[in-house]
């Protein structure tokens, strides 16, 4: 395969000098961890960064959750509200500063592709001189920043349309022509099923790379028998861009930029290939250097390499969570956000968020046990719910032990096929 189909020589370069690469790294980039981010000072006082060449000495690390970043931030806010897990400080070395649900602060430094998504990006099939019709949040969330600043790398123009006001993002897609779209699938299926009714003209966007939520097989294939080739990009806003989807479709394959481990949930402990688990992941970024970062999410190593030629490691996809912290609607629910809401009304006993849904149209339902079931109450709720998680949920009280006894605080029941 020509280089050219390839954004950079990295991609496709020998396995084994990838992986030589990446542990020749990993001593200085644990060093540099440890001497410029507080908390993995901390955590790391006792590792010798020059005796971690390979992955079994990376796995004898500790494994930093979601949850353990979230309490280090909210427990030193005060003086630092990274936590001590970031390199940078306010200034012009670090551009924007995020709040994903929790609060969970994140730096972007001001660089070029900060976030690796243009690799993702060129592999969907987004190209030099084209307009990109950006649908992630601009608000408050990186979800835009992420894939604008990858477009831009690949020498596109962005058109910053954000979320809502769908009438209004047709007409700019019908006079702009972009060609391609960025953004949750949920939000493109909105998009096209709106021009279908109205007749607005969307038919210059060709391909799109999608992410914030599951897009299953079947939401693909809605998606190109309207002539969109839809394509996966697994980013977060810790770690920038983890995986990406390739024409062929046979699984993700991880980015450069990262060291991806799958070990068994709740422990750090490596699995082996092929077998499910959690997704943890190293980033060799200078500015946020998480070292052993478990997603949450669970996924697999794919065997073999990607057929257009990228020879990085590929991963099975998004297969679910790892713990009970889920993503709605491109939005992480915590299950200490459900236990907010509760405590604030005294007639609360026992609540239990159920998702549901299909094709990427999530439903979200909390189940209440309340000592007192009226109307007054049941809108107090959904008036909480929309305040602490941002998102709205229909509210359903039911008698006093009626709920499981399961330890179960957000229930994931969608359908993924």
């Amino acid at each position: 395969m020509a280089q050219t189909e390839f954004f950079d020589a990295l991609e496709s370069r020998s396995p084994h000098e990838r992986e030589a690469a990446h542990m020749a790294a990993l001593p200085a980039q644990i060093a540099h961890a440890r001497n410029n981010a507080p908390a993995f000072a901390e955590l790391l006082a006792d590792v010798d960064p020059a005796a971690v060449t390979s992955r079994a000495a990376l796995a004898r690390l500790p494994v930093i959750r979601k949850h353990e970043l979230l309490q280090r931030q909210t427990a030193h806010r005060a003086k630092d509200p990274f936590g001590g897990f970031s390199a940078l400080r306010w200034g012009p070395a670090m551009g924007r500063v995020f709040a994903s649900p929790g609060p969970i602060y994140e730096p972007e430094a001001a660089t070029r592709d900060y976030w690796r998504t243009a690799r993702a990006l060129f592999a969907a099939g987004f190209r030099t001189g084209e307009l990109v019709h950006n649908a992630f949040s601009y608000h408050m969330t990186p979800g835009a920043f992420i894939l604008e600043s990858g477009a831009m790398a690949v020498g596109c123009t962005v058109f910053p349309a954000g979320t809502g006001q769908t009438e209004q993002q047709l007409q700019a897609i019908a006079e702009l022509r972009p060609a391609g779209y960025t953004g949750t699938p949920s939000f493109l299926r909105i998009l096209l099923e709106k021009a279908a009714e109205t007749g607005a003209d969307v038919s210059s966007i060709r391909k799109a790379s999608v992410g914030g939520e599951a897009c299953p097989p079947s939401l693909t294939a809605w998606f190109a028998e309207r002539g969109v080739a839809v394509y996966q990009t697994y980013a977060t806003a810790d770690l920038g861009l983890v995986a990406y989807e390739t024409p062929v479709r046979e699984g993700l394959v991880v980015d450069e930029g990262v060291l991806v481990e799958i070990v068994r949930p709740g422990t750090g402990e490596p699995v082996p290939d092929g077998e499910v688990g959690e997704l943890v992941v190293t980033t060799f970024s200078k500015a946020y250097p998480l070292i052993r970062f478990g997603t949450g999410d669970l996924s697999a190593i794919l065997p073999g390499a990607c057929p257009t030629g990228r020879s990085a490691p590929r991963i099975k996809g998004w297969m679910g969570r790892a713990d009970q912290t889920t993503k709605v609607r491109g939005m992480f629910v915590h299950p200490s956000q459900v236990a907010d809401i509760a405590r604030r009304f005294p007639q609360v006993a026992k609540a239990r968020l159920v998702v549901s849904g299909e094709m990427a149209n999530d439903q979200m339902c909390l189940r209440v046990e309340a000592s007192e079931a009226d109307n007054g109450l049941q809108q107090q709720i959904e008036a909480a719910v929309r305040e602490v998680t941002k998102l709205r949920a229909q509210v359903e009280l039911v008698p006093p032990g009626s709920l499981p006894n399961d330890g179960k605080v957000i229930e994931d029941a969608r359908s993924y096929q």
